[in-house]
């Protein structure tokens, strides 16, 4: 065991690592680098800019860090600016970052949004580092509370995704205050047309890096399941009970789904937890802890939210909606069947989901098996007037969150068949005036039931 390591950190010295870092990395028992971090830390020990192909989890941090801790010196002012989409990712990489400089004096900040500014002027007089994201930096700068005169290297952290959310131009406001003469390094996991238009206006012949995905498609297994748009939450539920083995993700596109399933799957005894950009980052910080903890063995989720959350032990990813955006897919995917370890993708076909999944198949080059509807048992739900803080009823709650038509309508629903075949099923029931009632039951309450509007008790 002591060859291996030994070995392990000659590879680590190999890349040109400085010694307080490679004291950090024995401690953490790291084992080998990883691909990013090959191929990238000799350019930027260099000063060479970089753009590097990277995913979430596949040790960019270090890969960029290693240079920064390197030539960063205390009371020299900003020295390294770190632009990243969202305000779990500065936390993330301010956290790795803390860690990899553990045995060397350097003031590290985040700043972001949704928390007071207040400490953040205190912590920019003196910080060498600062990680954040680019409308607060901005902020910053209109107030002249930050100085980026000193800046000898800037990170953008998942480009993609910061001009996928609109940040293009604040970037490149965030750019034009600091020095042209630095170093830039820019990490995304795609190359976007905006990607090019920053490689080529505001870096200087950088090098391209590619990396192998991350993720192993041997290990991932995909599959899907077209489901009645009423049945759509009991096969979620049915699935979570018989498939979990480890940590599962579950994707909705809208902040209502996202609360809407998290709130009712803990209502059938599972431990979930939800994630949307409409939560505070108290709120927020406190979610990922508990997850990061194995408190909650389910986090659901939307895209926004999620994308730059390394979270290890996923095993499952279930798309309780599918992306609109094709390339989302695959970063939802990428959460499972990583460093060697089996996942697997659930996707759950409702009707209102076939033209998205249809572009997904025409997009990506992706194998996903068809599997038929297991029997399931339907599922109450159960809707909370002081949960929601609005009015009764599914509408006000996300519509058509359970199915492509209102609580009451009666159509046909798409399943069974291949993939893109029509027809109309017959299973389970249509809820119409009479109310709501379990498959096989006599009828419910009616609507008109004060005792039912107060409940909003229902089957999917």
């Amino acid at each position: 065991m002591a060859f291996s390591l030994t070995t392990n950190m000659q590879a680590f010295e190999h890349l040109g690592i400085s010694p307080q870092i490679l004291k950090v990395i024995e401690e953490q028992r790291f084992e080998m680098p990883t691909e990013v971090q090959e191929k990238a830390i000799p350019y930027a020990l260099k000063g060479i800019d970089v753009i590097a192909s990277s995913a979430t989890g596949s040790g960019k941090t270090l890969a960029f860090g290693a240079g920064i801790i390197a030539k960063a010196e205390q009371g020299r002012g900003i020295q390294a600016l770190i632009l990243t989409p969202t305000r779990e990712l500065a936390e993330q990489n301010a956290m790795n970052l803390k860690l990899f400089s553990k045995y060397k004096r350097i003031s590290i900040i985040t700043v972001y949004g949704g928390v007071a500014m207040g400490p953040q002027f205190n912590g920019l007089k003196s910080a060498s580092i600062v990680v954040g994201t680019p409308g607060r930096i901005l902020d910053h700068i209109g107030r002249n509370s930050i100085n980026l005169r000193n800046v000898k290297t800037l990170v953008l952290d998942e480009a993609d995704r910061m001009f996928d959310m609109g940040f293009i131009r604040d970037v490149e406001r965030i750019i034009s205050q600091c020095p042209k003469e630095r170093q830039t390094m820019l990490f995304s996991a795609t190359i976007s047309p905006e990607v090019v238009h920053i490689a080529k206006n505001y870096m200087k012949n950088p090098v391209r890096v590619s990396v192998d995905t991350y993720v192993d498609p041997a290990k991932l297994k995909q599959v899907y399941y077209p489901v009645p748009d009423n049945m759509k939450f009991s096969l979620l539920v049915h699935l979570l009970k018989n498939e979990r083995s480890g940590l599962a993700m579950i994707f909705c596109n809208t902040q209502k789904t996202t609360d809407f399933v998290a709130n009712n799957l803990r209502k059938q005894g599972l431990e979930a937890l939800a994630i949307h950009g409409a939560f505070t980052q108290a709120r927020r910080t406190s979610t990922m802890e508990k997850f990061h903890l194995h408190r909650f063995d389910v986090l659901v989720c939307t895209d926004v939210a999620s994308r730059g959350l390394d979270i290890k032990g996923v095993t499952h990813v279930y798309n309780y909606d599918i992306p609109k955006e094709s390339n989302q897919y695959i970063h939802r995917i990428g959460r499972t069947a990583r460093a060697g370890k089996e996942g697997k993708a659930i996707n759950l076909l409702s009707e209102r989901d076939h033209d998205n999944f249809s572009r997904v198949l025409r997009d990506n080059d992706v194998k996903v098996e068809k599997k038929e509807l297991p029997h399931i048992e339907r599922v109450m739900i159960k809707w909370r007037e002081e949960e929601r803080g609005g009015r009764f009823g599914p509408r006000r709650f996300g519509q058509r969150s359970e199915g492509s038509r209102r609580f009451g309508s009666g159509s046909g629903q798409r399943s069974g068949g291949g993939y893109g075949q029509r027809r109309t099923s017959g299973s389970g029931p249509r809820h119409s005036g009479s109310g709501p009632r379990k498959f096989g039951q006599g009828k419910g309450h009616s609507r008109a039931n004060p005792a039912f509007e107060k409940s909003q008790d229902a089957y999917y």
